[in-house]
């Protein structure tokens, strides 16, 4: 059975326990926590990366990155599902999932910026330049929320206002009520929404 190394409060590995739900391999992975700060957690040894989500596989070899591991998984499940056959819905797909991502990335970057540095040595401008980004995709997904059938894109947005959620105390809900509530809708369609969060 594949284990999946996983941080609970990980977007990225968020996203793929997702993935798992939603093409039916939800009982067909194990998942190990792994801690990323730790030099003897087998983690580096499994992705040289030392980065999660990792996911391990029988045969020994190890698939990293979400975007990777998610193509895998449905491969796995037949193929189509996260990831359309059709290339218009696949590149919109794909799309929206670099977005959700990039806002993961400049997410986790004013974390670090703010919570990890001390505080003589963070640097406002840092700061303000990935919130730009948050804003600019907030704004974006506000105009045109996701529609249609669930796919890798829906997630990886779902994933990201999670995050913001988790982080930034959900503030982007104040300026965002129809992605809100795209996002209440996807979590109804999508149980194991709720049994991921952090």
């Amino acid at each position: 059975m594949p284990t999946l190394r996983y941080s609970p409060a990980s977007p990225y590995a968020r996203k793929i326990r997702l993935a798992a739900a939603v093409v039916g391999l939800e009982d067909r992975i194990a998942i190990t926590p792994a801690d990323t700060a730790d030099p003897n957690d087998s983690l580096r040894k499994q992705n040289p990366l030392g980065k999660i989500p990792t996911l391990l596989l029988d045969d020994g070899q190890s698939l990293y990155d979400s975007r990777v591991i998610a193509e895998y998984l449905d491969a796995m499940a037949g193929g189509g599902r996260l990831f359309p056959a059709d290339p218009a819905r696949r590149f919109a797909a794909l799309r929206l999932q670099a977005l959700g991502d990039g806002i993961c990335d400049a997410a986790l970057l004013i974390r670090i910026e703010t919570f990890s540095r001390p505080e003589a040595l963070r640097w406002p401008e840092a700061v303000a330049l990935q919130q730009g980004k948050i804003d600019r995709a907030l704004e974006a997904l506000e105009a045109a929320p996701p529609a249609g059938d669930i796919d890798i894109g829906h997630l990886a947005v779902a994933c990201a206002l999670g995050y913001l959620d988790l982080r930034f105390d959900g503030a982007w809900r104040n300026v965002c009520p129809k992605l809100a509530a795209w996002l209440t809708s996807l979590e109804a369609k999508v149980p194991a929404f709720g049994a991921t969060k952090a």
